[in-house]
């Protein structure tokens, strides 16, 4: 697949322990992604944050946050962002979705990788 260009950049901000029909819902997001062809995802885990609730989530020692931020970014071609968004409007009951424009340099696999 060629991916080059001005190209789309999803980012859902949600919490670990957010779930969808049983699976963490960060799982959940990646296997619709990769289910409808995404070029590709990755999820990221913070170690400080807070949303819309003012709620601090953090690593910190003493206090032992279970539920900290997930961060999941997705790049692709609009036409392909576009037909995730309305599976994310039913899975993602808290949390915040933004979309920009990203300019891809390059987009590449090792061959000898996926074999």
């Amino acid at each position: 697949m060629k991916l080059e260009g001005e190209q789309k950049l999803l980012r859902i901000f949600i919490l670990e322990q957010d779930k969808w029909n049983g699976l963490p819902l960060y799982e959940a997001i990646i296997q619709q992604a990769r289910s409808l062809g995404i070029a590709g995802a990755t999820t990221l885990r913070g170690f400080l944050g807070f949303g819309r609730g003012a709620h601090i989530h953090t690593t910190k020692l003493l206090e032992l946050s279970y539920d900290l931020p997930v961060l999941i970014e997705i790049v692709d071609t609009e036409d392909k962002i576009k037909t995730l968004i309305p599976k994310l409007n039913e899975m993602i009951q808290e949390g915040l979705v933004t979309i920009e424009t990203v300019h891809v340099l390059m987009y590449r696999a090792n061959p000898a990788k996926n074999s």
